[in-house]
Parts: structure tokens; C-alpha cells; sequence
């Protein structure tokens, strides 16, 4: 199987499959991937109904062009029958909670690659999303991120990582770990998913841009939300600004210009740049196209 074609995504929002009310309006949104979740929004003995609800919802939010994710439930004997009702050609992706190594991963994609040939489907077809939850893990983070082609990105769990740690979430704790998860998910090239700030509190929109923009200048590329509110704060923040983009093109016209002049590097608006600033701005008009 060859490796699944990579994400650029910004924002990524959890919408609970049965919740219709959200489903209906997740399409307005602005995310860049929905996430129909199966797991922590979702009680036990709503399991199957959810997995039954996965088609419709799928295709409603998939309207607007967002990308389509399903978060699976963990444990193998719920995990089984939530892939094979999620696996359909239109679900781009599904997240795996709480990995637990990368044999986790690669068992998983066994399954998923079963279900998208019962199902007449192209083998990779479905991406995954990776995020580890556990102490146990953390140390597995770049073999996880390399586990399978279907990997496209990897984050943290920051509520359940601090349960499990008896911690309190917040930069402190998370910048650590979220500094690995960053070096794992590049080292890999795929995106490095998450935030050293909060996740679940919404009450105050610009500490939340204040966290983001600190996290995506650590080198985060993508965040998941659970409110609507939160979407176009991450987007502003994790994506390109059009000055960002203006000034890229400049620089590299700049540098185009030196190189056909036999120069290696060049003053550019009050710095010197070399081949590193260079890439490094044209991945930043890759990320905005």
C-alpha cells in the first residue's frame, strides 16, 4: 500500500453522530474536517445506533467540502464494528483514540484494508489520525507516527494524558509532550496535530488565539475543537494570512532572482535568506493553496 496522499488541514471539529442538530449545521462551519464521533460523545447503549447513523450524517456534513473523519471507540470488540460501519467512500479518515504502540495502528489498518475490499474500495482509501492518550505510549510516539502509510497525522490527548498522569491540563504539562509529538509527526511528514493550551474551554476566544499562535509558531500545523466558536480562531491562526502569503511569493521571487545571478543568498526587506528561509516559505504557499 503506498502512502496516503498527506493532510493540510487547519481546523478539525467533533460533531457527535447522533446529535442531529449539529450534524445539520457542522457543514456551516468552516472546518476543515468534521469528526462524527463514536466515542466519548456517545453512551454505551448508544453505540449501534450511532454506528447506524453514520451514512446520513456523513453526507450531510460532507456537503460543503469538508474532509469526513470518524472517531472509533478504542477497545477492540467496539472498535471492529465501528470500522465497518465508518468505512465508506465518503469518510476520508477515522481517529484512533488512545494508541497504544505502533502494532495498534498496524492491526487496525489490517482491518480497515478487509472492510474497504468487502466494500469494492481502493486499498488506503481511508486515512487515519493518530492520537495517543496514555503515559505508556509516550515514549512510542515516533514509531507510531511511521506505523502505517495510512497515518497523516499525530496529537495528544491532553484531558485524558493528564487524567491518566494525575495532572492538571495546561502549557506546563503539555508543552513537553507536545514538543514531541511535533518532532515525531515532522521527522515522519505528516502534521503534527494540537496545542499547548486548552482544549475543551471556549469562555475566552483571545487567550485561545494567544495559546494558538504560540503553538503553531512551536510548530503545530492542525487543532480539534469541540465548539463552532473555536473553528475560525484556528483557521485565522494555523493558517496563512495573506500578508504571510505576499510576502512568501516576495521572498522567493527575491531568491529566484539571486540564484540567477549565481547568488546562494540575499538581503531581503532588512534579513538574509538562504535555501532553509526559502523552503520554509514555500511550504507556507503549499499549506495556502
Amino acid at each position: 500500500m503506498t502512502r496516503a496522499s498527506p493532510a493540510s488541514w487547519r481546523s478539525l471539529m467533533f460533531v457527535p453522530v447522533t446529535g442531529e442538530r449539529f450534524v445539520a449545521k457542522a457543514r456551516t462551519r468552516g472546518a476543515d474536517v468534521i469528526i462524527l464521533d463514536l466515542e466519548d460523545s456517545i453512551a454505551p447503549a448508544e453505540k449501534q445506533a450511532a454506528r447506524d447513523a453514520l451514512p446520513r450524517a456523513a453526507a450531510t456534513v460532507g456537503q460543503a467540502g469538508a474532509e469526513v473523519a470518524v472517531r472509533i471507540n478504542r477497545p477492540l470488540d467496539l472498535a471492529v464494528p465501528d470500522i465497518a460501519a465508518a468505512v465508506m467512500p465518503a469518510v476520508g479518515t477515522l481517529m484512533l483514540p488512545k494508541v497504544m504502540g505502533p502494532e495498534h495502528v498496524r492491526l487496525l489498518s489490517e482491518v480497515v484494508a478487509a472492510r474497504e475490499a468487502a466494500q469494492g474500495m481502493a486499498i488506503g482509501h481511508t486515512r487515519f489520525i493518530a492520537v495517543v492518550e496514555t503515559p505508556e505510549a509516550l515514549p512510542l510516539l515516533p514509531a507510531i507516527a511511521t506505523a502505517d502509510p495510512r497515518v497523516v497525522a499525530l496529537g495528544i490527548g491532553a484531558e485524558d494524558l493528564s487524567t491518566e498522569m494525575e495532572a492538571v491540563p495546561g502549557a506546563d504539562l503539555l508543552y513537553h509532550f507536545g514538543m514531541m509529538v511535533v518532532a515525531a509527526a515532522r521527522a515522519a511528514r505528516i502534521q503534527p496535530m494540537g496545542s499547548v493550551g486548552p482544549f475543551a474551554d471556549f469562555s475566552d476566544l483571545e487567550a485561545y488565539r494567544l495559546s494558538l499562535r504560540r503553538s503553531r509558531a512551536l510548530g503545530f500545523a492542525c487543532q480539534a475543537c469541540i465548539h463552532p466558536a473555536q473553528v475560525p480562531v484556528i483557521n485565522e491562526e494555523y493558517g496563512p494570512s495573506p500578508a504571510e502569503v505576499e510576502r512568501a511569493r516576495r521572498l522567493i521571487a527575491a531568491f529566484e532572482a539571486a540564484l540567477a545571478e549565481g547568488r546562494g543568498a540575499v538581503a531581503f526587506e532588512g534579513q538574509m535568506i538562504d535555501l532553509p528561509v526559502v523552503e520554509r516559505a514555500r511550504r507556507l504557499l503549499a499549506r495556502a493553496r
